[in-house]
């Protein structure tokens, strides 16, 4: 893009939580968990604005007092079964409905990854526009064997088990972390998919790319938000 890209952030929030309750308000490393996502999008010399897509009003809230916009969304893009893409086009359409605005770029942050270094969101920004990619999202290397059941079977996945190899022989492989996507607007609107045209992968280190889906999650990712504000490098 030959222009300076406009970027927007959009971290969609609901009040629901099926397992753990309240969840994007729940306090990790002296803070809401929907902070972490805020303040990262917030600090990024590439985001211009910072979206929050709630039906909840103590998230919503909570995302004002740490600089966040918020846009209300109705109780059936609310439910469980509701798809963060329809809450980031419901985004969308509101802004051009009333501001005439639309972005080049939209990066898609979860409330669930609250554990990035300080640059992931400008350098997947930078990879996104210097490779030319529609789509591109975050992962960590991923060099495990899987096994899935197949009827009354067990089979291997991603190796011959009758020959296997050591892991530090694997192919190149990935994890998609969750952590954060990056999109044009078309490939939303036309697809109705976060992914589509051309896909670029971005690498993050093991530790940044923790999810918090379980209780356990949390202490876990309490434990890497001490090494991060201790100085301790996640790739250390």
């Amino acid at each position: 893009m030959a222009h300076q890209a406009n970027v927007i952030a959009v971290i969609p929030a609901r009040g629901g939580s099926q397992r753990i309750p309240r969840k994007n308000l729940l306090p990790l490393s002296g803070k809401p968990l929907i902070a972490h996502s805020i303040e990262h999008a917030k600090s990024s010399r590439s985001v211009s604005r910072v979206l929050v897509s709630t039906d909840d009003g103590e998230i919503a809230e909570i995302s004002r007092q740490y600089g966040a916009e918020v846009i209300m969304r109705p109780p059936e893009l609310a439910v469980a079964t509701a798809t963060s893409e329809s809450a980031i086009q419901h985004v969308l359409g509101l802004l051009q409905k009333q501001e005439g605005y639309q972005p080049d770029i939209i990066v898609f942050l979860q409330c669930t990854s609250p554990v990035r270094e300080p640059d992931d969101i400008d350098n997947a920004v930078r990879l996104f526009i210097e490779s030319g990619a529609d789509s591109l999202f975050s992962v960590c290397r991923w060099n495990k064997f899987i096994w899935r059941r197949k009827g009354d079977k067990v089979e291997s996945v991603n190796y011959d088990y009758k020959n296997r190899w050591r892991e530090q022989d694997f192919p190149e492989q990935f994890m998609e972390n969750g952590s954060i996507y990056v999109f044009k607007p078309n490939v939303l609107v036309e697809l109705n998919n976060r992914l589509g045209g051309k896909i670029e992968v971005y690498e993050m280190d093991f530790l940044s790319s923790f999810q918090i889906d379980s209780p356990e999650d949390i202490e876990v990712c309490e434990w890497i938000l001490k090494r991060q504000r201790a100085g301790v490098s996640h790739a250390g």
